[in-house]
């Protein structure tokens, strides 16, 4: 594991305890809808993923990439799913281990750090889940390889990214910093995440992840934007994400 990835997690693991959003497990009313196909499932800050997206999901492998908390994966056991997480932070991992305990239903945990080889057999997965989390990783086209590995054929990977406009502002009102963002080669930009206790992230590109992503073989379906949850870019409508469903 990388020194960075080990920051990483003992950042993660304090915003957890802080209290941090994508920490929280759903309710147990939240749980009890979704079974009756009454639930929204988030990719990015606030916009929910289309439904058409999801479909009939019922006896179907759906992998959480990243996705632990206690948030999207017990919503996709509600409605049938055979749900499995991959997912490195032991808290995250927890909190849905205990969730399908409450709930008696069955999850396949893979605890392991994505920028490595995933430890899941060729043609595993119906569909990926996998919320906005690949600013913590340098590097992503050995992802998006495994990503398509661990995919059956036909199978859909829907994913949300930051589109790197929160990386150019810490204020939101002034243009402070280049592109791309990699504290690991700029001191300055590493010193800014260190201030704000913001761990290692990174900025990618449209050509890195969409380019990326089609260039391993997947087929591009349909993508939306988001914005960010408060501020003042939410505030103006200027969107800070982007969400798309691909087929393998």
């Amino acid at each position: 594991m990388n020194d960075y990835v080990k920051k990483n997690m003992e950042t993660i693991s304090s915003w957890i305890c802080d209290g941090w959003t994508w920490g929280k497990p759903i309710s147990k009313s939240e749980f009890e809808r979704a079974k009756k196909g009454d639930y929204s499932l988030l990719l990015t800050p606030k916009k929910p993923v289309p439904k058409s997206w999801i479909g009939d999901v019922k006896d179907k492998e759906v992998l959480g990439f990243a996705s632990g908390g206690g948030q999207q994966v017990p919503i996709l056991a509600a409605l049938g799913a055979k749900v499995s997480l991959l997912d490195l932070n032991e808290s995250q991992v927890k909190a849905d281990i205990d969730y399908a305990k409450r709930e008696k239903y069955d999850i396949e945990i893979y605890q392991n750090d994505y920028n490595e080889p995933f430890p899941i057999p060729n043609d595993k997965f119906d569909m990926i889940f996998a919320p906005v989390s690949l600013v913590y990783a340098e590097t992503l086209d050995p992802i998006f390889k495994e990503l398509y590995r661990v995919l059956k054929p036909g199978g859909r990977l829907l994913i949300g990214f930051d589109n790197g406009i929160n990386f150019i502002t810490n204020d939101e009102i002034t243009i402070e910093n280049s592109l791309p963002f990699n504290p690991l080669r700029n001191k300055n930009q590493q010193k800014s995440l260190e201030k704000d206790d913001a761990g290692y992230q990174f900025s990618h590109t449209l050509g890195e992840t969409l380019g990326g992503l089609l260039r391993v073989g997947f087929v591009l379906k349909d993508i939306y934007e988001d914005v960010n949850e408060y501020g003042r870019l939410a505030d103006l409508g200027i969107p800070s994400y982007y969400s798309v469903y691909l087929i393998k």
